[in-house]
């Protein structure tokens, strides 16, 4: 038997660098399932599966599957609260006080001497309130916005407004806060007027208060309660700890669309959108956070624009690149380790740098 040049038809089968990141995220990383959706320059977008969608059945991953997108819902409540600002109706230079008088108090803050801005870039200094709630009562319990403030602001800043960076879901429950002062809605209805209706995302919600549940077709999301301890089914959880910094659903695809129409301008006038992408740096990363937006260095050179998000069951990470390249990529449960998270990182600089 003679060894030749593979054929063109065994050379496609082989899996791409895309295809393998996502088996490696599983077979090495554990995860129960990965998932992904491409767009390259020329405007082909493929999208990808790994693992398994339900442990329990064994059934296939769901093509571009809806999940939770934890964080990346920061960036919706960021282009609402900069439309506002566009209309003249909110200054992001204000202080949180002038929409919300004497709401933001404790030790060492005061929404006398935090702005807009810097609740929407995490400059303010607010304490975080995310490992105050217990892991039991999270899945289950239905928070309502000022809860979650009652936790945060059990604790003292951690800086003086404006003196650093800092990430904190509170920064945004707040935001959300002022979002509805001035519209006089609900945020979750006004994202949905004026973002996903505006450009047409099809399988992105905002669950209404007391959802629980993913609507389409999904792969399940787990949980290790403990390092060795077995996967739990969480697909099933109540959101709202998470509401304006981390509660809504969407797909790999509808990201994609999101990010690339937000960069397109078809969200944000240019002078907001500008504003949204004036960064400060997070730590010595390289990356840098917007307003609700962040930018990381491409292996390739330039970088790439979006926000990940991590909740209960799912992490996601992603983004697009100024020239339209675009890639999420999703996984079905929160890694227990940094080195996982890093693989999921590095397969969007592959996904966009191939």
């Amino acid at each position: 038997m003679t060894m030749g040049v593979p054929s063109a038809a065994s050379a496609s089968a082989r899996p791409d660098t895309v295809q393998q990141g996502l088996n490696a995220l599983v077979h090495s990383d554990g995860l129960p399932a990965a998932l992904a959706s491409v767009k390259d320059r020329e405007g082909r977008t493929r999208t990808y599966t790994a693992g398994v969608g339900d442990l329990a059945t064994g059934s296939k991953v769901p093509k571009d599957g809806q999940v939770r997108i934890g964080s990346s819902t920061k960036t919706f409540t960021a282009v609402v609260a900069l439309q506002l600002v566009g209309e003249g109706k909110i200054d992001l230079d204000a202080m949180v006080d002038t929409y919300l008088p004497g709401l933001v108090r404790g030790e060492g803050f005061d929404g006398a001497h935090i702005t807009v801005r810097q609740l929407l870039q995490h400059t303010s200094g607010l304490p975080d309130y995310e490992d105050l709630v217990e892991e039991d009562i999270l899945q289950h319990r239905y928070f309502e916005p000022r809860d979650l403030l009652d936790l945060a602001f059990q604790r003292k800043a951690v800086f003086a407004s404006g003196k650093d960076w800092g990430y904190s879901n509170t920064n945004y429950v707040v935001a959300g806060l002022i979002i509805q002062k001035i519209t006089g809605r609900p945020l979750a209805e006004e994202v949905d007027r004026r973002v996903i209706k505006r450009i047409g995302l099809r399988h992105t919600s905002f669950p209404v208060a007391g959802d629980m549940a993913l609507r389409e077709a999904h792969p399940q999301g787990y949980h290790r309660d403990s390092a060795g301890a077995p996967l739990r089914d969480v697909t099933e959880i109540d959101p709202s700890v998470g509401w304006a910094a981390g509660q809504m659903i969407s797909t790999n695809s509808d990201l994609n669309v999101f990010y690339a129409a937000l960069l397109d301008g078809r969200l944000l006038p240019d002078a907001q959108l500008a504003q949204m992408r004036t960064t400060v740096p997070i730590g010595d990363t390289g990356a840098g956070y917007g307003l609700g937006l962040m930018s990381r260095p491409l292996s390739c050179g330039s970088v790439y624009w979006g926000h990940g998000g991590d909740i209960t069951g799912y992490e996601t990470r992603g983004g697009v690149t100024d020239d339209g390249r675009a890639a999420s990529i999703a996984v079905t449960s929160i890694p227990a380790d940094g080195a996982a998270t890093e693989h999921l990182e590095s397969l969007v600089d592959t996904a966009l740098c191939r």
